[in-house]
């Protein structure tokens, strides 16, 4: 059963604009190769709530899309493990 999710995550403010869409690149594939891309939505370079690993702001950037509940799983431990990730979050939208 495919289930509906959107992740956003948030890169490091120092990374280029190269680097920067290279690591929403190899997000996008990931998700596209375990599950259906529907969307993203890159909203850019923002100030954050709270100062998080010393840095005032954040590349922002929200994917929707459609899986077996393995992938949230192992898109998280992709995540953890990546650098230039310094916040994510996962959440399973209602069908």
């Amino acid at each position: 059963m495919i289930n509906k999710y959107e992740t956003i995550f948030i890169i490091n403010p120092e990374y280029t604009e190269e680097d920067t869409q290279s690591l929403i690149e190899k997000i996008k594939n990931i998700i596209e190769t375990s599950g259906e891309l529907e969307n993203v939505d890159e909203w850019g370079k923002r100030k954050l709530a709270y100062p998080i690993d010393d840095h005032n702001d954040g590349y922002y950037v929200l994917i929707e899309f459609g899986a077996k509940s393995s992938l949230p799983q192992e898109l998280e431990r992709i995540y953890r493990i990546t650098d230039g990730i310094i916040k994510y979050i996962i959440i399973k939208k209602d069908n």
